[in-house]
């Protein structure tokens, strides 16, 4: 409980002048006020969110667990747990998500694709005889 970062929690942060052309990876939280021409991935062992601001860029791939976007994304989107789409939020690219809010106004171009969970499904430990077996 004490000393843990909670999901929520931005440690970093692109500020609105600042411009970036090349990957972006990270772990925790990350906010993009800025323009990212590149990919931005989190680290997949640890629990991570991104925020893309209202005048924010990111030109390539992201991929992270919890996505809130009010700005704009060019490229494939991938959010493992829950992706936030405000009313200003541009995507032009394929999104693949496990949760999706999306507020009216929000803009995809691209397919929406629902990640079904990847625990696997429960298996009968005694196999099931056939009906003309008695």
């Amino acid at each position: 409980m004490f000393g843990r970062k909670t999901k929520s929690t931005i440690d970093s942060l692109i500020g609105a002048a600042t411009n970036i052309t090349g990957n972006v990876h990270f772990k925790g939280g990350l906010r993009i006020d800025g323009h990212v021409k590149g990919d931005v991935i989190a680290d997949e062992d640890e629990t991570s969110m991104l925020v893309i601001s209202e005048h924010a860029k990111v030109e390539g791939e992201v991929r992270v667990a919890h996505l809130l976007v009010n700005g704009t994304i060019i490229g494939p989107v991938f959010s493992s747990e829950l992706l936030e789409l405000q009313p200003k939020a541009r995507i032009t690219g394929d999104v693949h998500y496990k949760a999706l809010e999306m507020h009216g106004g929000a803009v995809v171009s691209g397919k929406l694709t629902h990640d079904t969970i990847d625990t696997p499904l429960l298996k009968l430990a005694v196999p099931i005889l056939a009906a003309n077996n008695t």
